[in-house]
């Protein structure tokens, strides 16, 4: 494969626009659409993130474009996100915020090589419970990192969400607190009332407009947002000490783990919600990778896709990637037209709007169904969720994964089986000394000790016959213990005889010395009648050997 072939399904691509000369309406009103909606949210997740508002509202204009021209699927809409927020609190409280645009231009780059190398459909391996427990537990920690702001203190200086919320308590000055409180309560009873109204109406936009404009009225003693810049800066590269780069590497790649995982969780769940076409996973790495790179030479934050932001440009009619760059350029529009004015924005109100939108990310139906599935989704699904709350996002994933594995696994040694027969057909005499055993299901490494204990108990029988035609899944260790079965069993003077290993199972078996450990090769069958036969006659000759009586039989075969 040439490197031209290899790259080619990364890249953008003609195909990409084909559908516009009969979208293009849907697509320009859902640009904008979601500009609106996009804008409260970029201002309050770079003030959340300790960046600042200037840095959100770069990152969902830079990335929106790079990401839409570049990524894996035509409609999801990147930039700032609660979970990126998460992430870098702690970064920007250790390191300062200066640092922000070096983490997303390295990040950037680890997303990228995860693209190139076409890693992207690992996300295929998250297995649901996991991915609910985890936007649950960002859910959480979004709303209580928005307490300080929203009562009108400051952060505590621990770096746990619920520790810092109750320590702001300790630096709340009345009557500002009530007034910031009452911002809040004004910004979510809009939010909430405005889709009753049409689904469409930008609840958060008119809110924080709204409040701004009573703000300024009245001149209510709200911390304001503060200046921004009336034009995108000049892009440059980020300085950074090159010593503090070791220090740096763990949130490098942790925001680059979660960069990556949530663009395609987004990316995967934004195709199901139009017929638009299926998302392509590493292209989306590369195009989210390209996109912090860029976000990082203007000075803003790593980007994801955002599942929020993507939804309402489906429902808003959008239908391919224009639509994306329309938000974007709508953001930019606002940068150049309305900085002095998105400056006066108490933060309390984007407090309100990120409180709003983070109870919106839990979806009860949706906790109902998982907790009310199985007993296994059930812990996977609060463990995932407390250790993202107390701990680390990765961290959680990571261990999520581990437990909802360890539970696949358990099942799966469960369905595997070690069934004794009888013997096809009229019983003969001399059948007692005969042991038919059936596997079923799955024989691994965790199925594998179960299955020697079963069978190596036999007792009072000259012949073993395994069966292994039915057995659907085979590994190593589950070959490995068979040998060492059959080993036992023959140093007892037991001949065993398997039947019906499957092609696929041919070239473990063989590896691992199944075969090797037969007392005789014309001991592997593929017929189970011949099988019989032969183990019929071979308990014939042991019974005349012995001076048993010899049970009736049709002529014996010839010795082996």
């Amino acid at each position: 494969m040439s490197i031209r072939s290899y790259l080619q399904p990364l890249l953008p691509s003609t195909q990409d626009y084909r559908p516009v000369a009969r979208t293009w309406r849907g697509d320009l009103i859902a640009g904008v659409t979601v500009g609106i909606v996009a804008l409260p949210l970029a201002l309050a997740f770079g003030v959340s993130s300790g960046a600042g508002a200037e840095s959100g509202l770069i990152t969902a204009i830079v990335a929106g474009i790079v990401a839409a021209v570049f990524g894996g699927s035509n409609i999801q809409v990147s930039g700032p996100t609660g979970a990126m927020v998460v992430v870098l609190g702690p970064i920007v409280a250790a390191h300062g915020p200066g640092v922000v645009a070096v983490v997303s231009g390295l990040a950037g780059v680890v997303v990228l090589l995860a693209g190139v190398f076409k890693i992207g459909r690992v996300v295929s391996y998250i297995p649901w419970p996991v991915i609910e427990g985890f936007t649950l537990g960002i859910a959480v920690i979004i709303f209580l990192q928005q307490v300080p702001s929203a009562i009108g203190a400051k952060a505590g200086p621990s770096t746990n969400a619920f520790v810092s919320a109750i320590q702001s308590f300790s630096t709340v000055s009345w009557p500002s607190a009530g007034w910031a409180l009452l911002t809040v309560a004004v910004v979510a009873a809009i939010m909430l009332l405005a889709p009753r109204i049409h689904r469409l109406v930008p609840g958060s936009i008119i809110a924080i407009i709204v409040v701004t404009v009573l703000a300024s009225l009245l001149a209510l003693p709200l911390s304001r947002i503060g200046r921004l810049p009336s034009s995108l800066p000049a892009p440059h590269l980020p300085s950074v000490a090159w010593d503090a780069l070791p220090g740096l590497a763990g949130a490098i790649f942790t925001v680059a783990a979660l960069a990556a995982i949530e663009s395609l969780l987004s990316a995967r769940v934004g195709s199901t919600l139009a017929d638009t076409g299926p998302y392509e996973p590493d292209r989306e790495l590369v195009g989210q990778g390209l996109a912090s790179i860029a976000s990082g030479f203007f000075g803003g934050m790593p980007a994801t896709g955002a599942i929020a932001r993507t939804a309402v440009n489906v429902r808003s009619g959008g239908r391919t990637r224009v639509a994306a760059i329309v938000h974007a350029l709508v953001l930019l529009g606002i940068v150049y037209l309305a900085a002095s004015i998105v400056s006066l924005i108490p933060l309390a109100a984007l407090s309100g709007v990120l409180m709003v939108t983070a109870t919106r990310m839990v979806s009860v139906a949706t906790v109902r169904s998982v907790v009310g599935s199985t007993r296994s989704d059930t812990i996977v699904f609060l463990i995932t969720a407390l250790i993202t709350v107390s701990f680390d996002l990765i961290i959680a994933v990571g261990i999520g994964i581990v437990v909802a594995g360890f539970f696949a696994l358990r099942a799966l040694s469960r369905s595997g089986g070690v069934i004794r027969e009888t013997l096809p057909g009229t019983t003969r005499p001399g059948d007692e000394h005969i042991a038919l055993f059936r596997l079923d299901g799955s024989l691994f490494f965790g199925a594998a000790e179960r299955m020697l204990a079963a069978m190596s108990g036999v007792r009072d029988v000259d012949v073993v016959i395994i069966r292994m035609s039915q057995l659907q899944a085979l590994d190593a260790t589950g070959a490995r213990v068979i040998a060492e079965l059959v080993n036992a069993l023959e140093r007892r003077g037991i001949t065993v005889l398997v039947k019906g290993i499957q092609p696929r199972h041919l070239q473990l078996v063989t590896r691992v010395g199944v075969i090797d450990s037969l007392r005789h090769q014309k001991h592997l069958f593929t017929d189970l009648d011949a099988a019989v036969e032969h183990a019929r006659d071979h308990v014939r000759r042991a019974a005349e050997s012995a001076g048993r009586t010899a049970p009736s039989a049709p002529p014996a075969a010839s010795p082996e």
